[in-house]
């Protein structure tokens, strides 16, 4: 069948269904050749599958004979002889070819990244360097097949409770079956005239996130963005517009407002100490002045606090500055009565972050920016003639390109607002209660491990814990090469965080497991548990061993 097909028009949904089916079932057996959390063997290994599975099989008219390599680039000898045995390409995690047979020649060097030996001369296969395109396509169904398992192969799953390192959620299915939908219709959210009901079904989603974030504002307006970075960016820039240049955070802050401030043209971020990664009101007060924007934080990255936010606001109040609050991490939580409460404040910000990529379960990307004033919203006002000309707004024509820094941007809010509509938001609050519930029984059990560990209680779904072994012998070095053991293994996905509890408030290296996965249970976790007390014994004696640890 035409690979050229299209997905939207006459038979575009029946091309869909012909082709979906294909990419489904390649996943799937990508996802049974990994057979775990993450593919094993590190980077290079899965540089090496990825080379060893490209190639583009052109027919060749002559035989293939044995020949040397012909200067740096040139693909190494095929083996010769009758019956020479033909090196497979490994899929993702296996192990590499076994050495030459002693005594046999070595092959020509390869050039880098490129196969270490020559496939097999009956397949015909002619290899490429890796970012080669190919000349001649295989097909709708092959290339589905063949790249969609080995994407599906390779890639960290974070539907596996043994994938818990970063704020990277399962999407819920029913957001990825909208997201086809939406990219099969394409609608561009740069003007009305690409995306009329699009345009239609944003802004009612993203006026009821505002009005979610700020209940009792008179005029609260929200924005779609890519993520919390984006939307850290907004928020400063929305204050450099109303004349407020200079940012002060916490230590806690989001390494994305330095950034902001950067891109920006403003003054480095002003820090202010944190303790227990909560930000010290009183410290927050002792340097802030009129003209000073702050970025307070509901749920770090390291541990998932949240700062003090009526305090905080209060300052703000009463010294004249504006108040950014990057809730990225624990926004979402005002879905549920029941942790709505740690959100205290937020609705005092004069902006908020949101993303629905971590408590929210969409696919990246997923962030909203929410304004307690729409007016301010005004300083994203751009004038395109071919996007938004005066006569077509006048004319009652809406103007989305003043809805966003960017011009083309795909309609994002559609998956976000088919979630809302299936689950509602108490839906969506009960799925981040169970996390929050999860994480808080998963300390317990860290609590009571001999072998572990617990930084202190969480206040969202992040878990952090240590090693004992690692107070005792091994310190930072070790936490490090456990993690990294787990991950080449392919075993597990655990998160790092470098928090102020050495000798003398020196940072020090702790274990992270940021739960996001809401259908698992403590139980699901008990074993990661013991085999990080298991990999920091083997590290440790492998350490010991070995004059330079590993």
């Amino acid at each position: 069948m035409r690979a050229d097909g299209l997905a939207g028009g006459d038979g575009g949904a029946d091309r869909l269904g012909e082709l979906i089916p294909v990419a489904l079932r390649a996943m799937a057996a990508g996802v049974a050749e990994r057979g775990g959390p993450v593919p094993a063997g590190g980077p290079a290994a899965v540089a090496a599958a990825l080379v060893a599975e490209r190639g583009e099989r052109e027919p060749e008219p002559e035989p293939v004979t044995a020949r040397p390599a012909a200067g740096p680039g040139a693909p190494a000898a095929a083996p010769a002889g009758p019956g020479a045995p033909a090196a497979a390409p490994a899929g993702p995690g296996a192990p590499a070819a076994a050495p030459a047979e002693h005594g046999a020649p070595a092959a020509a060097p390869a050039e880098h990244g490129a196969p270490a030996a020559a496939p097999a001369a009956t397949d015909r296969l002619s290899t490429t360097r890796t970012g080669a395109l190919p000349r001649r396509g295989v097909g709708a169904e092959a290339a589905l097949e063949q790249l969609s398992r080995l994407l599906a192969a390779g890639s960290a799953d974070p539907a596996d409770p043994a994938c818990a390192a970063h704020l990277h959620c399962p999407p819920l299915a029913v957001s990825v079956a909208a997201d086809v939908v939406a990219s099969a219709l394409n609608p561009s959210m740069d003007s009305w005239d690409q995306a009329p009901v699009a345009s239609e079904l944003e802004r009612e989603f993203t006026a009821g996130i505002a009005r979610l974030c700020y209940p009792g504002a008179a005029d609260p307006d929200a924005v779609v963005t890519t993520g919390g970075t984006e939307s850290n960016l907004l928020g400063l820039l929305l204050a450099r517009e109303a004349g407020i240049v200079q940012p002060v955070c916490g230590a806690n802050a989001h390494h994305s407002v330095a950034r902001a401030a950067w891109l920006l043209g403003l003054p480095a971020p002003i820090v202010v100490p944190c303790e227990g990664d909560r930000l010290l009101p009183d410290a927050l007060a002792a340097v802030l002045t009129p003209g000073s924007v702050v970025v307070a934080t509901a749920g770090t990255t390291n541990t998932g606090t949240l700062d003090p936010l009526p305090e905080i606001a209060g300052i703000c109040r009463r010294q004249g500055a504006r108040l950014h609050v990057d809730a990225a991490y624990g926004g979402m939580a005002l879905c549920s009565d029941a942790l709505r409460p740690k959100l205290a404040g937020l609705e005092l910000a004069d902006s908020v972050a949101l993303d629905l990529h971590k408590f929210g379960w969409q696919p990246v990307a997923a962030g909203l920016f929410a304004a307690r004033e729409a007016a301010d919203l005004g300083a994203l006002t751009v004038r395109a003639e071919y996007l938004n000309a005066d006569d077509d707004t006048e004319a009652g024509l809406p103007d989305l390109l003043g809805r966003s820094i960017r011009t083309s941007r795909r309609p994002d809010a559609f998956r976000m607002a088919v979630t809302v509509h299936a689950l509602g938001t108490e839906g969506l609050g009960a799925l981040v209660e169970r996390c929050c519930t999860t994480a808080t029984e998963v300390a317990r059990h860290v609590e009571a491990h001999p072998g572990l560990r617990l930084w202190g209680a969480p206040e969202l779904s992040t878990v952090v814990l240590r090693p004992a072994v690692a107070d005792e012998a091994g310190g930072d070095e070790l936490v490090a090469r456990v993690r990294r053991a787990l991950l080449e293994a392919g075993t597990a996905v655990i998160g790092r965080a470098a928090l102020p509890t050495g000798p003398g408030g020196g940072n020090q290296l702790w274990l992270k497991l940021t739960l996001l996965h809401p259908h698992t249970t403590a139980d699901d976790y008990r074993p990661l548990l013991d085999r990080i007390v298991a990999t920091a014994g083997a590290e440790l004696v492998a350490g010991r061993e070995s004059p330079v640890a590993s």
